[in-house]
């Protein structure tokens, strides 16, 4: 299986956010033309309890393919119920996907918490990119949303090589959805202009280096990608508020993070866990 033909994975649990999620992953997988995998992971019990958790998982699984046909007709999803521990699961499928679908919360936790740990593990970990989904209304049926209101994509870029993936991702996601836009954030400090090897006093003179350093970094994909309109927007200071409020009205917000995390948000700066934490929309975590 090629890299193109790599499954869009979706992973419910019942709740209203995983059920966004699914809604999210089917027009994806259908936009995309990829296969759509539905994921629902059963918890580590007594085997007594792992029968009634396998009749549990077969009659989500079932509701959810239903779903998908009412949201993308041509899709023909597959299902898998693993026994395992969530984020382990989903993290070991990752590797053979193009991406991975999980809500901001599933049933379980903290109902005060804004991201719950298995989706923050997910993130933090998967070997393909990850987009955490933010939970809608309750009530809203799959077919009110099928027609995004927003779509332009944001993207959060650091001025080096570590942002190739991210920008990749980005450009991708944009060219499949007519009529969108790219906005590629990148924030900048006078102590980074410095650290850099920019100028350090004049912050006229840092600010233009900042603009032509995004200029330099996107000149390749405006070549590969003419049919994206893109605005670059350099931010004085950090690029986290800029792209929790763009969240809010764009399709995706596209953020990297660090490869080889191995402890609950190991892989992700300060800017991604902020933007992934307080987003209003949904955001990619792309490994880079």
């Amino acid at each position: 299986m090629t890299s193109t033909e790599l499954p869009v994975i979706a992973s419910v649990d019942g709740s209203t956010y995983s059920r966004d999620a699914l809604d999210w992953a089917a027009r994806e997988a259908a936009g995309r033309g990829l296969p759509l995998m539905i994921v629902h992971v059963r918890l580590l019990t007594r085997r007594a309890d792992q029968e009634a958790q396998q009749r549990e998982a077969e009659e989500l699984l079932a509701e959810s393919v239903r779903r998908v046909h009412r949201i993308a007709p041509g899709l023909h999803p597959t299902t898998l119920a693993p026994l395992d521990f969530p984020s382990a699961a989903l993290v070991s499928l990752s590797r053979d996907a193009s991406l991975v679908v999980v809500g901001s919360r599933g049933l379980g936790g903290f109902r005060s918490l804004m991201l719950g740990s298995n989706s923050l593990a997910t993130a933090s970990m998967a070997k393909c990119p990850v987009v955490v989904v933010n939970g809608g209304r309750p009530d809203q049926d799959p077919e009110e949303s099928a027609t995004e209101v927003f779509p332009d994509v944001v993207a959060g870029v650091a001025a080096d090589e570590s942002s190739e993936a991210v920008l990749a991702f980005a450009f991708e996601t944009a060219s499949a959805r007519p009529g969108a836009r790219l906005r590629i954030v990148h924030g900048w400090t006078m102590f980074s202009s410095m650290l850099s090897g920019g100028p350090v006093f004049d912050r006229d003179a840092a600010a233009d280096s900042a603009e032509r350093s995004l200029a330099e970094l996107t000149a390749g994909w405006r070549e590969r990608y003419p049919q994206v309109e893109v605005m670059k927007e350099p931010v004085n200071g950090s690029a986290s508020r800029t792209l929790v409020t763009a969240s809010a009205t764009a399709a995706l917000t596209v953020i990297g993070r660090r490869k080889g995390g191995e402890s609950l948000g190991l892989g992700l700066s300060p800017v991604a866990q902020t933007t992934l934490t307080h987003a209003l929309g949904p955001v990619a975590v792309v490994p880079c």
